[in-house]
């Protein structure tokens, strides 16, 4: 049974605890944040034992792998005082914000021969990875283009907004990650435009923006399309059209129940969309977990990479790069 912490308490970290100690190869050892309130809950809450300093939650000799869930700025030292350790890792996206600093630790954890599985959740959700299989038993023939929305319900607090690195690092690159899924092949050029239409003060406070759109071709000549906006009033909006030679593949978006009503005063009345990321992805984010914990055990390659977290990043970088120089930008 492998003994794993939890480094980061927050939303993300809460989901992340209930998945490992949910798993019956795993064990919930510790559960680490500097706000000790929230490290005590949590931890007591799966009978775990809570840790202030995350650097100290790794170095306990009963824990042999971390899940990352804390900041953005401070994945890359815990993920290297991990690996230094020799316990296997799995870390929320990104790797860090800088792309030359995110390089020379891959290289560096490499070297050492470390075991990191980058957390692209939405990889691991049921359609989405039968999308893949149903590309890749040919259901659809060649792929022509993938159409990718996603839109949050509402924008994130300012403070979350000053450490997330922007919209292209922290958003839309999950939707970079999954047009690679789809694609299954890299892009080489990318074109994009911003807007801040939700919250003008973003231009001011972090120079970020809300509302995103990217285009992205391969070398072959495939095609996405990406649409990203921090606001969307009806809900968590989550759409993935993939289009081939031969037919079409489409995810829509998902409901607490798939009841549909009419009467006399409405006309195909549905539920409301879930409501955010974490209940969306509920299923992912424990297939995720099952996987990284099933790939350690069974000494199998990690289904994601460090290579993927680079390419996603260096898809993030093109596309600020194109909004900043409105110039189509090479990869």
């Amino acid at each position: 049974m492998l003994g794993i912490a939890v480094l980061g308490a927050g939303r993300i970290g809460k989901i992340h605890a209930a998945n490992v100690a949910a798993n019956r190869n795993a064990r919930l050892v510790a559960v680490a944040d500097p706000y000790g309130d929230a490290a005590s809950s949590l931890a007591s809450l799966h009978g775990a034992e809570a840790v202030l300093d995350p650097f100290a939650a790794i170095e306990r000799a009963d824990v042999d792998a971390v899940v990352i869930g804390t900041p953005t700025n401070t994945h890359l030292p815990l993920l290297l005082k991990a690996v230094e350790l020799g316990k296997a890792a799995l870390c929320e996206k990104p790797i860090d914000l800088d792309m030359e600093r995110s390089r020379a630790a891959v290289a560096q954890i490499k070297e050492r021969g470390g075991k990191v599985m980058m957390a692209f959740n939405r990889r691991f959700e049921n359609t989405f990875a039968e999308m893949r299989r149903a590309i890749d038993a040919g259901e659809i023939g060649e792929v022509r283009q993938v159409v990718i929305s996603s839109r949050d319900p509402g924008m994130p607090p300012a403070e979350y907004v000053r450490t997330s690195g922007g919209i292209f690092r922290d958003m839309t690159i999950h939707d970079l990650d999954m047009a690679r899924f789809l694609l299954g092949e890299e892009p080489t050029e990318v074109s994009a435009v911003a807007s801040r239409i939700v919250d003008s003060s973003l231009c001011e406070a972090h120079d970020d923006f809300d509302t995103v759109m990217l285009i992205m071709k391969t070398a072959s000549g495939k095609q996405c399309h990406i649409n990203n906006c921090r606001e969307a009033v009806y809900g968590y909006d989550q759409r993935v059209e993939v289009f081939g030679s031969t037919g079409m593949l489409l995810q829509e978006n998902q409901r607490k129940t798939s009841l549909r009503r009419w009467s006399a005063t409405t006309t195909d009345a549905r539920e409301p969309l879930l409501n955010f990321f974490l209940e969306r992805y509920t299923q992912a984010y424990k297939s995720e977990v099952d996987a990284f914990v099933n790939a350690l055990i069974k000494d199998l390659p990690l289904p994601t990479s460090l290579d993927d977290g680079l390419q996603a990043l260096r898809l993030a970088d093109c596309a600020l790069e194109a909004v900043r120089t409105g110039r189509t930008v090479a990869v």
